[in-house]
């Protein structure tokens, strides 16, 4: 009788610092907003327009802010570039898309311009355009689109092919490309750039997180167990993504314009690290073996996350963003064909990869075309934004500026 008066107080004193420890976890590994991405339908003169964005965005951001969340970004989506330039020549439209890209910079919010081609049976000349304005501007961000419901666009796979090789030849340190990604299956309004667009009236908005770190925590105490790390990830995913969802519904009340979702991919950004979260499940480097299991795990439990969701709602692996994955292309422990064949279960593509400045728009199309071809055959959201460096081979480093790329040795295409 003694013994098992001892035995219950000490499970209920361990349930009681399980929990504390898993609530102070959650403040801890609480993730940044990402982004918080409004859709509009701008006409010119669209400074109204955009203020009217920037009210409810910064209405988001305080609301979130309230609530202990730092927002790393705002951001403002148009319709898609052609119709935005409707009925302007070429220097105007450079003129009109200039004047947007200042007003972002003043204002502090990104800005995309949506897709260049939707489908083969747009005008190329939009893409021609595209290219010019990513070699010159800084700041606008843009797509295309390589295949939807409707099949595989290899019209706009080789215009696609065609912008990268112009950017990577005209833009400085070929950093423009960093603003573009070629989708396939995405669906519109999700909250990730570069590859989101709308097609609609506008009056939307859509809400993700930079959570590479939470899938780290539960993983730091879950490693080896499938089981127990879907059902915790999903769990810790869910009450960040909960209150997102509480925050979209009360400004979207306030405000009349519709929450269109949460996308729960965890997205990394530097020394918060997809790789860091994936090599503390497997313990071995990301590329290993087990690999491809923690990333089934990864979307297994965003795909169960109970909210309203919107966007790729997988997995992240972008190459230069994050410090450690970075780390891991220089060693070779992963490559295109090993990030295409996780994307083929769980990733959602090609995402700030690196290639020699030499490659040729034939390479870079057979590039676009397989993630356009695997996206289609299991109607899945993929995208791949590609980065040719001009002026480097292979075993050099790549020598980009921004503050959000990792510099990496380049490798040979094969």
């Amino acid at each position: 009788m003694i013994r098992k008066n001892w035995l219950l107080p000490l499970s209920l004193v361990s349930l009681v610092l399980a929990g504390t420890c898993l609530a102070q976890e959650q403040v801890s590994t609480r993730p940044r907003v990402r982004t918080i991405t409004a859709f509009v339908r701008l006409s010119d003169p669209f400074d109204a327009q955009v203020s009217e964005a920037l009210k409810v965005l910064r209405e988001a951001k305080s609301e979130f802010e309230q609530r202990g969340y730092e927002v790393q970004t705002i951001r403002i989506v148009t319709q898609p570039l052609a119709e935005l330039v409707l009925g302007k020549t070429d220097e105007q439209a450079l003129a009109f898309l200039r004047r947007f890209d200042e007003l972002s910079a003043k204002e502090n919010f990104m800005p995309n311009v949506g897709p260049a081609m939707l489908k083969d049976s747009d005008d190329p000349k939009t893409m021609h355009l595209l290219a010019r304005v990513l070699s010159t501007l800084p700041h606008i961000n843009a797509s295309s689109i390589l295949a939807d419901d409707d099949g595989i666009h290899w019209k706009t796979v080789r215009e696609t092919a065609a912008l990268v090789r112009y950017v990577t030849d005209h833009s400085p340190h070929s950093q423009g490309n960093f603003n573009f990604t070629a989708s396939a299956m995405l669906k519109p309004l999700g909250p990730f750039y570069p590859g989101t667009y709308h097609t609609g009236g506008g009056h939307q908005f859509s809400i993700g997180f930079e959570s590479a770190n939470v899938v780290q925590a539960v993983f730091a105490r879950t490693h080896g167990n499938f089981d127990e790390s879907v059902t915790a990830l999903t769990h810790a995913l869910t009450v960040h993504a909960k209150i997102a969802e509480a925050v979209g519904n009360k400004i979207a009340a306030a405000s009349g314009w519709i929450f269109t979702g949460v996308d729960p991919t965890p997205a990394p950004l530097g020394d918060v690290s997809i790789g860091a979260a994936v090599e503390a499940y497997t313990g071995a480097k990301f590329g290993s073996s087990g690999t491809l299991t923690a990333a089934l795990i990864i979307t297994t439990a965003v795909k169960a996350v109970p909210v309203k969701q919107i966007g790729y709602s997988g997995l992240m692996v972008p190459v230069m963003e994050d410090k450690l994955l970075a780390q891991r292309w220089a060693d070779g422990t992963i490559s295109t064909d090993t990030l295409l064949a996780y994307s083929a279960v769980c990733g959602t593509g090609l995402d700030t990869i690196p290639y020699p400045g030499d490659i040729s728009e034939a390479q870079l199309a057979r590039i676009f075309g397989d993630v356009a071809s695997l996206a289609f055959k299991w109607h899945k959201p993929l995208s791949a934004r590609l980065l040719p460096v001009k002026g480097k081979k292979a075993g050099e480093m790549t020598g980009f500026s921004s503050q959000y790329l990792f510099n990496t040795q380049l490798h040979a295409l094969p």
